[in-house]
């Protein structure tokens, strides 16, 4: 990251922090923190010589500002994260239409509209990566959060079809897709509904740091995927191998928590 001009959404606190402080390490030029908590961006910024944006990840207007703005102020962008996200509500079908678009819009569209603008640009300029935040929801499940899981899934489709479609431009392409990492969101999901407990018991949880490191180990070798939590390529090999069992598994976890 050595000398790249970087723009992290979601930078106020928790992963996008971290990503933050291990970007500045690393070296990078310039970095703007975006977030929907500007003082906390401003924090950030402050501690680690960056530039603070207000940022609201479910508005089209906002990312093109954001794109611009950072534009602006340092060039052309060599590495977009958008890592901003929401917990959504611990529900199933009758999560209201309206959680329903707001999650569609921050875990989805947000990484559509920045690569409506950010594609052109970065062919023309010769390359550039793209970087978003999913979830092993998107690749696994979360019992307690059906929206969640499904705008997560829909965020790692994302991130395949732009890095099938235009790696041959110089474009790179990665998808994080942490499990329990103790941040806010985490603390928000603990306990709210069934299941949320137990598959963090199981995964165990990591510090925004720890993500920090996989993400530069893993953009450094061009992977899709990146995967903090190591087991969770195993239940993926399971998902694919064995549905019924793998299914099995997930109502286990679901069924005790509802045991308590």
């Amino acid at each position: 990251m050595h000398g790249k001009h970087i723009v992290i959404t979601g930078g106020a606190g928790g992963i996008g922090r971290a990503l933050v402080e291990r970007f500045t390490r690393e070296g990078a030029r310039a970095i703007v923190v975006a977030d929907a908590d500007l003082d906390g961006a401003r924090a950030v910024a402050a501690e680690f010589g960056a530039t603070a944006r207000k940022f609201d990840a479910g508005r089209e207007s906002d990312v093109a500002g954001l794109i611009d703005f950072a534009t602006e102020a340092n060039g052309p962008i060599d590495v977009y994260f958008s890592n901003a996200g929401v917990g959504g509500p611990a529900a199933g079908p009758e999560t209201p239409d309206g959680e329903w678009d707001r999650l569609w819009r921050i875990h989805v569209m947000s990484h559509v509209w920045a690569s409506r603008i950010l594609v052109p640009r970065m062919t023309e300029a010769g390359g550039g990566y793209l970087v978003n935040t999913s979830s092993a929801a998107g690749l696994l499940i979360q019992p307690s959060a059906m929206a969640y899981t499904v705008t997560k899934h829909a965020a790692v489709s994302v991130a395949e079809w732009l890095s099938m479609t235009y790696h041959h431009n110089g474009i790179r392409v990665s998808c994080v897709c942490p499990q329990a990492v103790q941040t806010r969101l985490l603390d928000e999901a603990m306990g709210q509904s069934t299941g949320a407990s137990e598959v963090v018991a199981a995964a165990g949880v990591l510090q925004p740091a720890d993500v920090a490191e996989a993400v530069v180990e893993g953009m450094r070798a061009e992977q899709l995927l990146i995967l903090p939590h190591k087991d969770v390529a195993e239940r993926m090999v399971l998902r694919a191998t064995d549905h019924e069992a793998w299914l099995a598994s997930v109502r286990t976890l679901v069924e005790g928590g509802a045991a308590r």
